[in-house]
């Protein structure tokens, strides 16, 4: 009876009711989103470097490295030699050596060249099909085979570079023979295939672009023989190479050859590095920046120099919540103070029939409650809804994903109880007042 009478009062005032609802809900929103982002983005991180004690890649940034090659959110530093990667890649400190090489996209997700060992490294099982074996097979993380709807046998052209929009290179193309099982981590939005695929598909759009260029030289040159033209060093061999009774057996001669690459003089992008002796992970990046042209980063550090800097952003919007709470409780002390004063005379009836000081204090401190219950459950809900579409976004950009619908019982509880605390502290002083009010005097005045 008190409950359904103290829902009624709430509305006595509208405006002050909804008032102090939108600004409770707005900071239960944030401080909800908030507690979902931190906890998501630290597990995904986290995730993505077990076991991966150092990344191998080109000077640069540590932090471009480490966000490029371990979590394929940014562009790579550059490439390495692979001779030189391999001599690392060999040493006895070193347990396992995963090597990567990008390139090309797929629709904006990205081809990796890689081993078989990146899809063990990541728990990824394969849920259809098989793993990649011999060029231009790839393997399709979970997320990928759902949005693109690909399957096994599907074929594809792969795109230069990290924009969808970017040249396709049309003569070679991919077959899908495996599809990964969910994981839940990076490798959900990767196309996996095999080092030499990427290594024989930029190397034959190289030649492409050079024959090109010559083609477009010539038709501005003179030929042999006549006036103006100017001879170019080794034109014989290249007209050799060109001649058309030749040009079709040349044709399968150039891809045969091309199928069994050899790693003398090839590029890798980075190496994703696993220690038998922890000492590695400590000497290594010094040793390798002084001696070679290339940096060896810990994912450790700088996933945690990243977590500090976005931490700096989410205590300043965790402060900002807290202080639109004190707001809202604020807000809602005003709202029953001043309405204390007009509800006296039903405060002073409900007195004389029959009600205790003490039920006075209950029915203003369950108004008070209502409105931060109300405030509360809004605010979860729209914090949710907050989180799918950052969820979305950061998708769309980063492919990475958080679940709005994951319940943090323990912050999330300690929230609700800080909401209700608001919402007794706003309600004390008017509920005391109810308590002490003097009926004959209330009454008198009336």
């Amino acid at each position: 009876m008190i409950t359904k009478l103290a829902w009624r009062n709430i509305w006595f005032k509208p405006l002050n009711t909804i008032l102090s609802i939108i600004l409770l809900t707005a900071s239960v929103a944030i401080i909800t989103v908030l507690v979902l982002l931190e906890k998501q983005f630290e597990e995904k991180f986290n995730s993505n470097i077990d076991g991966v004690d150092l990344v191998l890649g080109a000077q640069g940034s540590p932090l471009q490295l480490i966000l490029s090659s371990v979590y394929q959110v940014d562009a790579p530093t550059g490439n390495i030699s692979y001779d030189s990667a391999k001599v690392w890649m060999q040493h006895p400190f070193v347990k396992k050596a995963i090597p990567l090489a990008f390139g090309d996209n797929y629709r904006g997700f990205k081809i990796l060249g890689t081993t078989p060992d990146y899809l063990e490294k990541y728990g990824a099982m394969i849920a259809q099909g098989r793993p990649f074996e011999k060029n231009f097979e790839v393997v399709v993380g979970s997320e990928i085979a759902t949005k693109l709807k690909l399957k096994i046998g599907d074929t594809f052209f792969g795109s230069h570079g990290d924009a969808a929009e970017g040249e396709v290179h049309d003569h070679y193309d991919y077959t899908v023979v495996g599809i990964a099982a969910a994981t839940g981590k990076v490798v959900d939005n990767l196309i996996l295939c095999t080092i030499p695929s990427v290594w024989q598909m930029h190397d034959t759009h190289v030649e492409e672009h050079n024959k090109e260029e010559h083609n477009e030289e010539e038709m501005h040159n003179p030929i042999h023989g006549e006036d103006g033209h100017v001879h170019v060093e080794g034109e014989e061999h290249y007209q050799h190479e060109h001649d058309p009774d030749e040009h079709n057996h040349g044709e399968e001669l150039h891809l045969e050859d091309k199928s069994s690459m050899n790693e003398e003089g090839m590029e890798i992008t980075a190496v994703l590095l696993q220690f038998r002796n922890k000492m590695g992970i400590v000497t290594w990046p010094r040793i390798i920046a002084q001696n070679t042209k290339m940096q060896a980063v810990s994912p450790a550090i700088e996933v945690n120099r990243l977590v500090s800097m976005f931490g700096i952003g989410i205590n300043a919007l965790r402060y900002l919540a807290y202080g639109i709470m004190l707001i809202s409780g604020i807000s809602i002390f005003i709202a029953l103070f001043t309405t204390l004063k007009e509800r006296k005379n039903e405060f002073a009836l409900l007195r004389v029939n029959g009600a205790k000081r003490i039920q006075l204090l209950g029915l203003v401190m369950i108004e008070s409650l209502l409105l931060c219950v109300v405030g509360f459950i809004f605010g979860t809900v729209l914090g949710r809804v907050a989180l799918m579409l950052i969820s979305s976004s950061a998708e769309e950009d980063f492919k990475l994903s958080f679940n709005p619908y994951e319940f943090i019982w323990e912050k999330e509880g300690i929230l609700f109880l800080l909401t209700i605390l608001v919402g007794f502290l706003a309600a004390l002083i008017p509920a005391v007042k109810a308590y002490y009010l003097n009926i004959s005097k209330t009454l008198t005045h009336a």
